[in-house]
């Protein structure tokens, strides 16, 4: 197995405050790794710490298998990235912007930074400069920047910030494209879980700078059983019939659903024992756990309140 991305026990402390907490993480190359967490839980810090500009307390740092250090940076170049707020030079254009980022990287390929733009949806704006943009312009300008120089990876912390659902639709359609095309490595953080959920190959979910939990998404999809939700006259008794079938398991939701949450009976034979018992059963649905359920659920228990990010 190929880990592109890899830290361990990796820990960072601001002063007396132990922000990130011996996180060991595995990307592996080609992925698009979602990074789920709420406000103030580390995705942010540790980004940053992969990118060198925040330094850890103590634990290491592997890219594409090489420790990163206080002096690395060569290893950038392989690295597109969009950290919070992206700054640029107000006054010149998207185009200008982009030439001056490949100069520096040492790519320079003037053709690429037109197809760059067309891709990420800034078409005809040549004279417009980047004061007068949007903030969905500036938004698509940042992953303009973060692709332009072909990067091995890409680190996007809410990349669809500020856009519209078509301009969603496209930012999610390129990030695909990238991966399968190009084959880049895409680490990617969204408050639109729905979004992580459908391009995702594997999550994190780190809540109070612990990584509690890693796993692929066809893992996640097959240990996520569906639930049958049935609505019932008495719940009780409903709960008391459907576990006397082996390997069955139900709680009750409310004071009319019962939620059948492990059986290995269709949901006809768990129907007529309920009927033909006396329980009328006034609706049956079978459901699978989204992701945004499965994070909010992991995140303590869902015993506190999460504001998703």
């Amino acid at each position: 197995m190929t880990y592109i991305i890899q830290t361990h026990q990796l820990t960072k402390r601001f002063a007396t405050d132990l922000v990130i907490d011996h996180v060991t993480m595995k990307i592996k190359e080609g992925e698009i790794y979602g990074f789920l967490g709420p406000n103030g839980a580390g995705k942010t810090t540790i980004m940053k710490m992969l990118l060198n500009l925040v330094k850890p307390s103590s634990g290491d740092i592997f890219i594409q298998g090489n420790p990163v250090n206080l002096m690395s940076y060569h290893y950038l170049k392989e690295i597109g990235s969009l950290i919070e707020y992206p700054i640029f030079y107000e006054d010149l254009t998207a185009y200008e912007n982009l030439q001056i980022h490949c100069t520096y990287i040492g790519q320079q390929d003037d053709s690429h930074i037109v197809s760059v733009l067309d891709t990420v949806g800034l078409r005809n704006i040549d004279r417009k400069k980047v004061k007068e943009f949007s903030l969905g312009m500036r938004q698509r300008l940042a992953i303009a920047r973060a692709i332009v120089t072909k990067p091995k990876i890409l680190i996007l912390d809410e990349p669809i910030n500020g856009l519209d659902p078509i301009g969603i639709k496209e930012v999610r359609e390129l990030l695909v494209l990238l991966k399968r095309q190009y084959g880049m490595t895409i680490l990617i953080s969204s408050h639109i879980i729905s979004e992580i959920e459908s391009i995702a190959d594997t999550i994190g979910v780190i809540d109070d700078g612990k990584l509690i939990e890693e796993i692929s998404m066809s893992a996640l999809r097959q240990r996520n059983q569906p639930t049958i939700k049935m609505v019932v006259s008495n719940v009780k008794e409903a709960k008391r019939l459907l576990e006397g079938f082996d390997h069955t398991q139900a709680k009750i939701v409310d004071e009319k659903t019962v939620h059948v949450t492990k059986t290995k009976e269709t949901t006809a034979t768990l129907t007529k024992r309920l009927i033909f018992q006396g329980v009328d059963v006034e609706e049956v649905v079978t459901f699978h756990e989204t992701l945004e359920e499965y994070f909010v659920n992991r995140i303590n228990g869902g015993k506190k309140h999460v504001a998703i990010t």
